[in-house]
């Protein structure tokens, strides 16, 4: 009978290792739980990996190119024929004839190929990462060692609908502000280039004594007219430098540090982290895939390097023997509460549990930031924009108003 070798933490808590006999990874599994503990690995000794597969790709395939919810959909029906009793062969077969996108279709006939071939599910969607991102491979994975392939499927789906109703709200919310921003400034250059010129014209041939703001308004004018090209040039410049500076490790690291202590959206952009953080470290759990794995699966769809660098931090820690809760408690990003309640749920088994009441506190306090926001961002933009207007016309109108004095002291 096959041997595996596995680490965990018990109920208390203390870490715990050793081998046990079992049928396959599933009895394996099984026996763990019934002994009360959380898996934090757990590897078939001298078991040879199967090849990647990689033969069943081919570069002449179309790309995927998924758009929406279409993944959430392809698990919903995978999930229901599964549940059904359909074949898992048949069932991909049946979604890959309804696909609409032909990179998709093709992908899934690959994986049908490979499947035949004698791989594994988890394998052969491994091999796709672009439709299926390793939360996705490792929970289907886990569900084919479970026998519980359906039930993690179906919450694989509300997890994938739970990250997609957030990433949706926060970007209805900015769809407001982004084009409240692009209206100002097209308007704010329609005037400078086109608008205030004509009026420099007519105080020029009046030679009239203009006021400060007017002559400020000139200039900026002025300014923007003969080295506009070169404004333009230099803000291209910068945002592409931004770009490639982000796209460096250190760059990344310290442009998400900015971000994370910007006054208004700095908090925001936490809450976000911490919600993604604690929904899908509990997802992963919940499916039966050890603690280890999971952090390591987190750490990379965490979406900001900071909390990305502590979640594998903490991993390193736990591989050692301590406590989850002790490096979180260690990194800043991870408020007191949510290191207590992973603290609770370590001692009494039911850290799945917590972490998904963490992720429920969280995603409620991103949609009532973003409302809340949303409801500031409106009037504030409306001002800015009535602001900027009224300026440029009462610095163009005012000389228009002194001309009839200055005119009369002349004469």
């Amino acid at each position: 009978m096959p041997q595996f070798r596995y680490s965990a933490r018990g109920a208390g808590g203390a870490p715990t290792s050793g081998t046990l006999a079992a049928q396959d990874q599933k009895d394996a599994l099984a026996q763990l739980r019934r002994q009360g503990v959380t898996p934090l690995s757990l590897e078939e000794e001298g078991k040879v990996k199967k090849p990647s597969g990689g033969l069943f790709q081919s570069k002449k395939d179309p790309k995927p190119r998924l758009k929406g919810d279409d993944l959430v959909i392809f698990t919903r029906q995978f999930a229901t024929m599964i549940s059904a009793g359909i074949p898992i062969l048949e069932a991909l077969s049946i979604l890959s004839e309804q696909t609409e996108d032909p990179g998709f279709r093709r992908a899934l006939e690959r994986i049908v190929e490979g499947i035949r071939g004698g791989g594994d599910l988890s394998e052969s969607f491994g091999l796709y990462p672009k439709i299926f991102p390793p939360i996705y491979t490792n929970m289907v994975k886990a569900g084919e060692a479970s026998g519980k392939l359906d039930e993690i499927l179906q919450r694989l789906a509300e997890y994938q609908e739970s990250t997609a109703a957030i990433k949706r709200e926060v970007k209805s919310a900015m769809m407001y502000p982004a084009i409240s921003m692009f209206l100002i400034l097209g308007i704010t250059v329609f005037l400078m280039l086109y608008v205030v010129p004509i009026f420099k014209k007519l105080f020029d041939s009046l030679h009239a004594d203009l006021p400060a703001p007017t002559k400020l308004v000139l200039a900026v004018s002025g300014f923007l007219t003969s080295q506009g090209l070169w404004v333009l040039a230099g803000i291209i410049l910068a945002v592409v430098g931004f770009i490639a500076y982000r796209r460096t490790p250190a760059g990344h690291y310290r442009v998400d540090v900015m971000m994370l202590r910007l006054p208004v959206c700095g908090p925001l952009i936490k809450k976000i982290a911490l919600a993604r953080f604690s929904r899908t470290f509990s997802t992963l759990i919940q499916s039966g895939v050890p603690m280890l794995g999971a952090l390591e699966i987190v750490s990379s769809t965490a979406g900001n390097q900071v909390i990305e660098r502590a979640v594998l931090h903490a991993r390193d820690a736990v591989r050692q023997g301590d406590p989850l809760a002790k490096p979180l408690g260690e990194a800043p990003v991870f408020p007191s509460m949510v290191v207590r309640m992973v603290a609770i749920g370590e001692k009494t088994g039911a850290l799945e549990t917590l972490l998904s009441k963490i992720a429920e506190f969280y995603e409620q306090q991103v949609s009532a930031t973003v409302k809340g926001l949303t409801a500031l961002i409106e009037p504030i933009l409306i001002s800015v924009m009535g602001a900027i207007v009224g300026c440029v016309v009462a610095a163009i109108f005012l000389p228009i108003f002194q001309l009839p004095a200055q005119i009369g002291k002349k004469h």
